[in-house]
């Protein structure tokens, strides 16, 4: 059960790793190591510095030691958690604030850096098919995608909500994903997929979201069923016009599509991102200590070397997963 804590959480360690962080009066952390964005850009941008302040609490956040962390979520010392994508704070530093519906113990059968991989995934997946599909026992999903950390997801809670799961993905992924408990995997590399998916599905995520990823799961669709995509349009209009001009055009063209597609078609077409769900984080959290969920790691890279992490992810020197260790 999480605890509802508006203190910063007071750490003793005996490993000598207390020594470089910064403390004040009664044992209270008032410094550590923290990645800043000082202006739009790329990784050259990123800057690692050893002395930075942490910032006060507000009731109901928790202070939390970080010991991993991935691209996008993070894990710390008695917890993981993801934060949602348009967070002012970020986690790549010592100490994090979340707030106490962002976390929840970590699975005690994983690593940090296991566990780091986990949340911003698997929390993107269970938005999708269990708050906008409500996926139920028995029914066909179909993962457009599924070699990703997303999709990998996806998989993984479909397969554990007892549905019967079909994706697509590159060759490489087919025996981890069956694996897994995918009942079909086709590679979309040396096969055309909408012929060898057969039959009609009750929700499609599409990890990939380009217009012919799109057409093909929306035509694979039930009707009734949902169709889900992670690419909107809604970062880049928003992206290329402004906040005030282009989230208003994104939500304009999403009402557009949905009444499309529910004419045309009979579905629900849906935009998804990650939000946090204490909810879905403890579900996660169990299939996780169960061994049904997992994501795994490909590279790690120590916290001072944040530029050279991204640079390798942004050029796709690396497909999976990438995570940052703060110790």
């Amino acid at each position: 059960m999480m605890r509802f804590v508006s203190r910063r959480i007071e750490i003793s360690s005996g490993d000598g790793e207390i020594s470089k962080l910064g403390f004040g009066k009664r044992g209270i952390v008032t410094s550590c190591r923290a990645v800043l964005l000082p202006r739009f850009g790329g990784p050259e941008v990123l800057e690692f510095h050893e002395n930075v302040a942490v910032p006060d609490l507000k009731p109901n956040h928790v202070l939390v030691r970080a010991r991993a962390v991935s691209i996008n979520p993070l894990d710390t010392r008695e917890v993981f958690g993801a934060l949602h994508p348009t967070a002012v704070r970020g986690t790549y530093t010592d100490y994090a604030i979340l707030a106490e519906d962002e976390l929840a113990p970590k699975p005690g059968s994983l690593s940090h850096v296991e566990a780091s991989a986990i949340p911003f995934a698997a929390l993107t997946a269970w938005r999708a098919l269990k708050s906008t599909a409500r996926i139920r026992v028995g029914q066909r999903v179909l993962v457009i995608g599924g070699g990703g950390a997303v999709g990998f997801s996806a998989i993984q809670l479909a397969v554990a909500a007892g549905c019967h799961v079909s994706t697509t993905c590159g060759g490489e992924s087919i025996s981890r994903i069956l694996a897994a408990g995918a009942e079909q995997a086709v590679d979309y590399t040396s096969e055309d997929a909408e012929i060898a998916l057969k039959g009609h599905f009750d929700a499609v995520l599409d990890t990939i979201g380009v217009p012919d990823t799109e057409r093909m799961g929306i035509s694979l669709l039930k009707r009734g069923g949902h169709y889900m995509t992670l690419q909107g349009e809604a970062a880049s209009v928003t992206d290329r016009y402004g906040l005030a001009i282009g989230l208003p055009m994104a939500t304009a063209i999403l009402l557009k599509k949905q009444m499309q597609y529910r004419y045309s078609h009979g579905i629900e077409y849906w935009w998804n991102y990650m939000r946090a769900d204490a909810e879905g984080l403890h579900e996660i959290r169990r299939l996780s200590e169960a061994g049904k969920l997992q994501v795994p790691v490909d590279k790690t890279f120590p916290i001072s070397q944040v530029r050279e992490a991204h640079e390798a992810k942004d050029r796709r020197r690396i497909p999976g997963k990438v995570v940052l260790e703060i110790d």
